[in-house]
């Protein structure tokens, strides 16, 4: 069996016409006959029936369809993945980053890409991580860059660093010590990523503690931006937690201190791509890119 053969069924599976694949495959009807003819042979079955309206799959060829489009879209791939190891000259990258890729000083990566690569166009996608991960398993997205725990029964993932979440307060006591669950759950919180709720990735984790300790974690306030959320907590409207790599991309208020947690508590930065999914060439490049801009950021932990 070969990918000839293979292409040449295909073609008269979707055309329904030896004379129209031949055309499409650029040979001679003979040779596409003689393609398919072959095929038959070594798969001991007829392929089609010839009806008034032309050539029609029979059951065998219905069996065969899925298993030969695999082989052939996997053949192509791997020619476009050799290809690409010498030159980008066109295509898509579909990529999703955590919301607050910027924060992470990742927001540049379409710049830096669009200098290496200028005939591909990107589609960075930033959401919240559990969108960004729902996006990749269902195909939207090619893969991309979240916080854990997302749900990932789709997903392979692959970590790449962590960083410290933080208790940030202006009216806590400086001198008070690392914040227990206890204490959070007692306290008068501003929560932001209000539309991602209690799906979004750090406040999965907290809400688990406080659910092993009998509790539960309530926000008082919630807001869309961790910028919002962070004057309300500079105005003394209440308290809250961010990542040290957000809390170093925003300024500076003498009076907001952080603690760290009791019980320490991070987001762990992965990278997501669906199960057996297959990455564009211009994605797989993309990717690369974040992976090492990830790594190259101050204060994350590198896991990799």
């Amino acid at each position: 069996m070969t990918l000839n053969q293979l292409r040449a069924f295909l073609a008269v599976h979707a055309l329904g016409s030896l004379s129209a694949a031949a055309k499409e495959l650029g040979i001679s009807q003979a040779s596409a006959s003689e393609l398919i003819s072959r095929l038959e042979q070594e798969l001991g079955s007829s392929l089609f029936t010839r009806t008034s309206k032309g050539l029609s799959p029979a059951p065998a060829a219905e069996e065969l369809h899925p298993h030969a489009l695999d082989c052939v879209n996997s053949a192509r791939r791997g020619v476009e993945a050799v290809q690409a190891l010498h030159t980008l000259t066109g295509g898509v990258s579909t990529f999703g980053v955590l919301r607050y890729a910027a924060n992470y000083d990742l927001a540049d990566l379409v710049v830096q890409f669009h200098r290496k690569y200028p005939d591909v166009r990107v589609r960075m996608i930033g959401l919240n991580s559990h969108v960004v991960a729902a996006s990749v398993a269902s195909g939207e997205i090619e893969c991309g860059l979240v916080v854990l725990p997302v749900d990932a029964q789709d997903l392979e993932v692959r970590q790449l660093a962590r960083d410290e979440v933080r208790f940030i307060s202006s009216t806590r006591d400086p001198d008070a010590g690392p914040v227990t669950i206890e204490e959070l759950a007692e306290a008068k919180l501003v929560l932001y990523d209000a539309n991602a709720g209690w799906m979004d990735p750090t406040r999965r984790q907290l809400q688990a503690r406080a659910s092993l300790a009998g509790l539960s974690i309530e926000g008082q306030m919630e807001v869309e931006h961790a910028e919002t959320a962070y004057d309300l907590v500079a105005a003394g409207a209440g308290e809250s937690f961010m990542a040290r790599g957000i809390l170093a991309s925003l300024r500076s208020e003498d009076q907001v201190r952080s603690f760290p947690f009791a019980e320490p508590l991070y987001d762990t930065i992965a990278l997501v791509q669906r199960k057996h999914g297959y990455l564009s060439p211009a994605t797989r490049r993309f990717s690369a890119l974040a992976q090492h801009a990830v790594a190259a950021q101050e204060g994350l932990t590198s896991l990799v």
